[in-house]
């Protein structure tokens, strides 16, 4: 059986009241669970119990998480598949049911950010908010300086240019890319139109989460400082 809490506990955790209000609240006989009025003392279990206060139902709030993850190459950056392995998957022992913002294609490895919060999530994803992601770039063949410099001013993808992109060299076939929107399989068709290929993308950074040293499959919780700067 799930363990029982008391339910000043519970109800702060709704957001109702402090638990000292919450007990006031409870000894005014204002608080019912399943039909019947509360006393001090009540423990409830919140999967079962029906709470109520002054007659309106109460709905524990999911805690929320906030979790970056390395994702490896020829994992899917979904929440289930019938047949992959999923990002998800990954996520061990967390309570909560989790989604990933955004998506890396099964080829690409590297930084995700997994949440249940859906406000941080749209504003990851919208357009407006334009949260800078970094890359680092392995082609199959040398670039020239001419070539960085296309992906740098932006290339046609489907009738519209790209937005101006931070190119920096760091090896005649490799390069880091950061993009302030996020088409889909955008770097690597980027690529493509120079008559090249990628052999390797990694994502490295969203905003101001790094990937540091998270290692291959790896996760860990964002920190407060993290969650913050990408609220702004």
């Amino acid at each position: 059986m799930p363990p029982k809490v008391r339910l000043q506990k519970f109800m702060a955790e709704c957001g109702v009241a402090s638990r000292r209000a919450a007990e006031k609240l409870i000894a005014a006989g204002k608080v019912k669970v399943n039909g019947e009025v509360a006393h001090i003392g009540t423990k409830i279990d919140p999967s079962a119990d029906k709470v109520t206060v002054n007659g309106k139902p109460l709905k524990h709030r999911e805690k929320k998480l906030y979790i970056k993850l390395n994702k490896p190459i020829g994992v899917v950056s979904a929440a289930s598949d019938q047949k992959e392995t999923t990002v998800v998957d990954l996520i061990k022992n967390v309570p909560g049911r989790l989604y990933p913002v955004g998506r890396l294609d099964m080829g690409s490895e590297g930084l995700m950010i997994l949440t249940n919060d859906g406000e941080l999530a749209d504003r990851l994803m919208h357009p407006r908010h334009e949260h800078e992601k970094e890359y680092e770039v392995t082609v199959r063949s040398p670039l020239s300086d001419a070539q960085l410099e296309e992906l740098r001013q932006g290339i046609v993808l489907d009738g519209r240019k790209t937005l101006a992109a931070r190119v920096s060299r760091k090896g005649a076939d490799r390069f880091n890319m950061v993009l302030r929107e996020g088409k889909k399989r955008q770097i690597r068709r980027m690529v493509e139109t120079l008559g090249n290929k990628v052999k390797r993308l990694k994502r490295v950074r969203i905003g101001n989460v790094r990937l540091g040293g998270l290692v291959t499959g790896e996760y860990a919780f964002l920190t407060a400082s993290e969650i913050r700067g990408l609220m702004i």
